[in-house]
């Protein structure tokens, strides 16, 4: 028994506000209060959508059939002047917090960051989450689909859990925490740990991660009527790769025959109908890194065209999930109060190249695939057996009426929509507002609606000031000017700021010296596209914007510049790795980022197993799925290691016979011969019985999904079996050893390769 005066419960007693005597009679209990919501506090949705341009949705100008997103619009209001940053995490970073994103530590993408206060590639405790904020005020909180702001190399069964959703505020979290994945087979995670991807007819990961959102809401208001959710959806679509069911696809057949180039004039025009460009704005002309649609050939074409068509059927399908849930809150009577959110995270992507890609993982790999093989692939684009992306042409389409794409600091990479439906709240439905603004202004919104203040200290940490606007003054008042005054923008060494009315940006040349950039000014108050610049004509306001980026630069720890890339990813793999890796069978999937990176170096798998009489099949280990990867396991009885390249070409070698009953240890060993080229052994109680000459090996990671051990799970490695494949011995351990002989630099490599074939 607590004796009187005594503290319980972590209470210090001078903090019970009850009475303690010797005994239940005399005393006098007390029970801590729980916090409520500030009345009539709203729910909030945040609903981001991904490589999604500033023309796409029909409600902005394309003719893409998205009308349940339209209707929020048509309930709502539409921003014409609303900007991200150039990529997907800085993006997020900024929604979520309220600071700037290199302030925040994510400068680029996760997989990019490099070490620097501003590349931590994951958001500091000094920047709390909008989540973190929301759930001290009585809210629950839920996030779902795309996070992609922690290291990769995380994101394991051990974590460290720091920075996963969790760990940043949110009560609940399913889907999947890296930049992309397969829509089919996703490498999903539930709250702290990896599961397996639900086996169904039809499966889609939008329609699940719409289900899992309707669950946690359902399940939450079950449990506490009218208590306030705040719920972050960050679907996957329409980032690459573009998977979408059949129908959707066909409802576009034949709809983009006349081209790239066409499809943008005719855009450009509803978007002056509709008003979400002015009047006087100009269609700027073709970027010179687009080839025209008519210099393709007829089968270019009619390639490119289909890619486009499984876009489109990929972003109705994504409308199509949106609605679902628009109608779950309104058929609950939560719609009303809730402030519902719709934006994407960057412009829309040229990363499909020129004529796009049934595998973009080969692209990214500066792998080019030949018109033939796109032409071999076209009817199953979109399918579960393509990891496609659409050509850069469609990406310039999606951005009309602006110049370049994602990851560039022009309107193309950073002007995108954002649509605002409240009907408690709005009462203009349907307008638009040209108020100038950013993701980072989005949680000072939120908190001006709520009357709270964002925490000087959370959790002990001192925090970061919010750095956003408010934009809640513009939701009652569309001629209201634009509270904002200035607004930074740096993505691998593109620089861009805003102020006034005017925007300095400098489109930087990978490789070249940052002080040779060629500025450009833009009076976009009265040039929405971009169109004229006026750096020659003002060169005294471009030094002043020039030097404010720089100031700019400074508070938010934007330096160094980097114009690098995937070299990056290629550094940081080999600064996290280790030389031996020991699995179990049965493990929980182990990340991409964290499974052994065998790349363009000696490695050796060894396998402790038994056999059982009458033999054994199955996987015992799987790094990677049908886009890319290398599986050691046992069918008919023989051993087989096969290599997948990402494409057709596969590079197998199997046993002559099968095994013998009883315990065995068996392998496979690459011994490097030359750059993105070996020799691989199959090994069998130490003995080889089996090699092959391995060239044109992945000069990065080749397992394009994670590994597993015992079993495949998603799409398989090898289409030799179905998944899971579990393997029917005994299997005790695995092991996976690799040498000191990798490259670094990939691109150099293979490049080297080329110069030799």
């Amino acid at each position: 028994m607590n004796r009187p005066g005594t503290p319980h419960d972590g209470l210090p007693a001078e903090d019970f506000q009850g009475s303690i005597g010797t005994t239940y009679r005399d005393s006098k209990p007390w029970w801590p209060p729980r916090v409520q919501a500030p009345a009539g506090a709203p729910n909030i949705v945040l609903l981001v959508l991904d490589d999604v341009g500033y023309a796409h949705l029909g409600c902005y100008g394309s003719d893409i059939r998205t009308p349940r997103i339209d209707a929020l619009a048509a309930g709502g209001l539409r921003f014409t002047n609303f900007h991200t940053t150039a990529m997907c995490s800085p993006t997020r970073a900024a929604l979520l917090t309220g600071r700037q994103h290199h302030a925040a530590g994510m400068g680029t993408i996760v997989e990019w960051c490099t070490g620097y206060p501003g590349y931590q590639g994951q958001v500091t405790r000094r920047a709390a989450t909008l989540a973190e904020m929301l759930r001290p005020q009585g809210y629950n909180t839920h996030a779902l689909g795309k996070w992609h702001l922690m290291r990769m190399t995380d994101a394991t069964a051990a974590g460290p859990f720091d920075y996963w959703p969790l760990a940043r505020g949110f009560d609940r979290y399913y889907g999947f925490l890296s930049s992309l994945t397969d829509h089919w087979n996703p490498e999903l995670f539930c709250d702290n740990h990896p599961i397996s991807r639900p086996v169904r007819e039809g499966y889609h990961l939008s329609e699940d991660l719409i289900d899992q959102a309707i669950g946690f809401i359902r399940d939450q208001q079950c449990a506490s009527p009218g208590k306030p959710f705040f719920s972050y959806v960050a679907l996957g679509a329409v980032h690459s790769p573009h998977h979408a069911p059949p129908e959707y696809i066909e409802r576009y057949r034949g709809r983009y025959d006349h081209g790239w180039d066409e499809t943008r004039r005719r855009w450009f025009e509803r978007q002056l109908e509709l008003g979400v460009i002015p009047p006087d704005t100009v269609l700027t002309p073709r970027n010179d890194e687009v080839r025209a649609w008519d210099d393709l050939s007829p089968d270019e074409q009619r390639v490119a065209a289909r890619m486009q068509e499984v876009f489109a059927g990929f972003l109705e399908h994504t409308d199509t999930q949106v609605g679902r849930l628009v109608d779950y809150l309104d058929g609950a009577g939560l719609l009303e109060n809730t402030l519902f959110l719709v934006m994407s995270d960057n412009g829309a992507s040229d990363e499909g190249g020129d004529l796009g890609n049934v595998n973009i993982r080969k692209h990214y790999a500066f792998v080019d695939e030949t018109i033939d093989e796109l032409l071999q692939h076209l009817d199953v684009l979109g399918s579960e057996h393509t990891y496609n992306h659409y050509p850069k042409g469609w990406g310039y389409a999606g951005n009309t009426p602006l110049k370049w794409f994602k990851m560039d600091t022009h309107g193309g990479g950073i002007r995108d929509p954002l649509i605002v439906h409240w009907p408690a709240r709005i009462r203009d439905a349907g307008a638009l507002r040209t108020q100038y603004h950013h993701c980072v202004d989005v949680v000072p919104t939120v908190l001006e609606l709520l009357g709270i203040e964002a925490p000087t200290v959370h959790q002990g940490v001192p925090q970061l000031p919010i750095h956003g606007t408010s934009m809640a003054y513009a939701f009652d008042d569309a001629a209201a000017p634009t509270a904002k005054t200035v607004q930074y923008y740096e993505m691998l060494g593109d620089r861009g700021i805003w102020s006034g009315g005017w925007k300095a940006v400098a489109r930087h040349a990978r490789g070249t010296d940052f002080a040779e950039d060629r500025w450009e000014l833009y009076h976009v108050e009265t040039d929405f596209s971009e169109s004229r610049d006026l750096a020659a004509v003002h060169p005294e306001r471009l030094r002043a914007l020039v030097d404010l980026w720089w100031a700019e630069a400074g508070r938010h720890d934007v330096l160094p510049l980097d114009d690098r890339d995937r070299e990056r990813t290629a550094a940081s793999l080999r600064a996290t790795s280790r030389r031996r890796y020991v699995y179990r069978a049965g493990m929980a999937r182990v990340d991409r980022l964290s499974a052994p990176n065998v790349s363009n170096r000696s490695y050796r798998i060894e396998a402790d197993l038994q056999v059982p009489e009458g033999g054994a099949n199955g996987v015992l280990l799987a790094a990677g799925g049908r886009f890319g990867g290398y599986v050691l396991f046992m069918d008919d009885g023989r051993l087989v290691h096969e290599y997948n390249c990402g494409d057709a070409r596969r590079l197998v070698v199997e046993s002559p016979g099968p095994l013998a009953p009883g315990r065995h240890r068996v392998g496979f060993d690459f011994r490097k011969t030359g750059a993105l080229q070996g020799t691989g052994t199959l090994l069998i109680d130490g003995e080889p019985v089996a090699s092959i000459a391995m060239t044109g090996t992945w000069p990065l990671l080749p397992n394009a999904t994670g590994v597993h051990c015992g079993r495949d799970d998603g799409s398989p490695v090898s289409e030799r079996y179905a998944c899971p494949n579990t393997f029917t011995g005994t299997l005790h351990a695995v092991s996976v050893e690799v040498d000191d002989d990798q490259e670094i630099d990939f691109l150099k490599v293979y490049q080297a390769a080329l110069s030799d074939d």
